[in-house]
Formats: C-alpha cells, sequence, structure tokens
C-alpha cells in the first residue's frame, strides 16, 4: 500500500526533471547564438572564419568603433528612436483603450474588428508597404520619418489591441463594480483601476509591440532610400563594405541594433512597476 505514493513520486519527479531539462535546452538553444555573436564582436576576422572555432582570443573594439564611427550608423539610430518611439506612444495612447473598450463593452462588431485588427499580422510586409509606398509618393511624403511613423503605428496598433484585449478581459469585473461604487466613472476605472491591475500583461504588449516595429526591416526598405533609413537597414548595408564578408563588423552591428530594445523593455518596465506602486501604497 505505502510503495504506490513512493512510485507516484519517483514518477512525478522524473517528469518534472524531464521538463526542466527541456527548458534549460530550449533556453540554451535561444542563449548560446546571442553569446557567440557577442563574442565575434571582439573578434578579428582571422579568428572568426578559422577552421577551429576560438574560445580564447586578444579582444578588439575595432568593430564596435569602426560601426559607432559611422554617420549612417548615427543617422539611422536616431531614426529609428524617433521614429518606433512615435509609433510606440501613439499606438499604446490609441490602441489600450480601444482594446478595453472591446473587451468590456463588446459590440456587435467586436469579433470582427478583433479579426481585422489581427489580420493586419497576416499579411505579409510586401502587400503592407506596396499600396503604402504609393500613397506616400503621391502625398510627397516618401522617405520621411511621417511616412513610417504612420507605418509603424499602423502595426503597432493592432499588435497592441491584439494582446490588450485578454489583459483586461482578465481584470475581475467586481473591482470596477466596486470602483463605480466609489464614484468613479467610466475614465476613471479605466486609468485608476483597469490599467494598474492588467499592468504587468499591457508592458508585455507594449514591450513586444516596440520590439516587432524597432527590428522592422522589409517595410522600412521599401518606404525609404536616404534621409529616413532606421538602423536595421543600416545595419544590412554594412555587409555591402567590400568583397570579404565583414563578420566582425556585422556581429557589432547585431549587438548594437539588440541593445535598445532590451534597455527600452527594462526601464520601462521599472519605471511602471514602480509608478503603480507608489499609487497602491497611497491608496
Amino acid at each position: 500500500m505505502s510503495a504506490s505514493p513512493n512510485r507516484k513520486t519517483k514518477k512525478l519527479s522524473l517528469g518534472t526533471l524531464l521538463a526542466r531539462l527541456v527548458l534549460v535546452l530550449a533556453g540554451l538553444s535561444a542563449l548560446v547564438p546571442v553569446l557567440w555573436t557577442f563574442l565575434n564582436s571582439f573578434k578579428n576576422r582571422v579568428d572568426i572564419v578559422s577552421a577551429v572555432p576560438k574560445f580564447f582570443f586578444t579582444p578588439t573594439l575595432e568593430n564596435y568603433v569602426y560601426v559607432l564611427s559611422r554617420e549612417a550608423v548615427a543617422q539611422g539610430l536616431l531614426n529609428s528612436v524617433a521614429v518606433v518611439g512615435a509609433a510606440v506612444i501613439a499606438g499604446a495612447v490609441l490602441g489600450l483603450p480601444a482594446a478595453y473598450a472591446l473587451a468590456r463593452y463588446p459590440l456587435r462588431w467586436a469579433n470582427d474588428i478583433q479579426f481585422f485588427v489581427l489580420s493586419m499580422r497576416f499579411l505579409p510586409p510586401v502587400a503592407v508597404a506596396i499600396p503604402l509606398m504609393v500613397i506616400w509618393l503621391q502625398l510627397e511624403l516618401y522617405d520621411t520619418r511621417i511616412a513610417l511613423v504612420v507605418t509603424y503605428t499602423l502595426l503597432t496598433l493592432s499588435t497592441v489591441i491584439w494582446l490588450a484585449i485578454p489583459a483586461f478581459k482578465a481584470v475581475p469585473k467586481e473591482v470596477e463594480e466596486a470602483g463605480r461604487v466609489d464614484g468613479y466613472g467610466p475614465y476613471a476605472i479605466f486609468f485608476k483601476v483597469a490599467l494598474p491591475i492588467a499592468a504587468r500583461s499591457l508592458i508585455g504588449a507594449i514591450a513586444f509591440g516596440f520590439v516587432l516595429v524597432w527590428n522592422e526591416f522589409l517595410i522600412a526598405l521599401m518606404l525609404t532610400t536616404s534621409d529616413a533609413k532606421t538602423l536595421p537597414i543600416v545595419a544590412s548595408e554594412l555587409s555591402q563594405l567590400g568583397r570579404d564578408v565583414p563578420w566582425g563588423i556585422l556581429n557589432a552591428s547585431v549587438i548594437l541594433l539588440s541593445l535598445p530594445p532590451l534597455l527600452m523593455v527594462g526601464v520601462l518596465s521599472g519605471f511602471l512597476n514602480a509608478a503603480f506602486k507608489r499609487k497602491r501604497d497611497a491608496a
């Protein structure tokens, strides 16, 4: 009689061990390429193209110095920060209230609206970029930050609405009803009740939208030529520096391209968590 619980415990522990092993392998599969890219960004080309991978080498900063010293990189970074920042802010300002309205006040066409918003992510980038390119050419806004901001706002808006609707649906209705009893109106309930409760999920939605548009390549390639080129476009042009591919420079550009999203997510999450914590403590 006492042997069966022990066997069950052993089976559970074995299953837990296998699950953790799978998670570790999945994490390593995502982390190892990033670490290898980081190491290659400090290598000379001879060390990178070596037949035997080199884990011990003399590091160099020439790759980063070359990338950061180029005027095109600075201009691309400025364009990316301005365009992506404006698009994410606009997407959050417009998308969060829209998601809350669809979650709490479902209309007859609510499902159709959600499907239409989500369908914007189904379309291939070319299907979106070609009509927009024609529109911006006719409006004489081609290769401008304004055109990219509006285009990226459409992308972030669809992403924010799609991910924020489940977050707002998870907010207990009883809490909102308690707010109404305390005299809160619809806007106060949205800002003081729904937003703080769903904050963590909403931060993830905004951060996900930021990462999508920051790394977006094809649409920016088709809507820009020189003045409004973003950092991914500039980074891709570094592969055309010569006959031999400058692997060290490419790896350094990849690392620099990845830093802003990571810093943005960390700063944004820390700031919002601290702000909401102060509000809860004050209440």
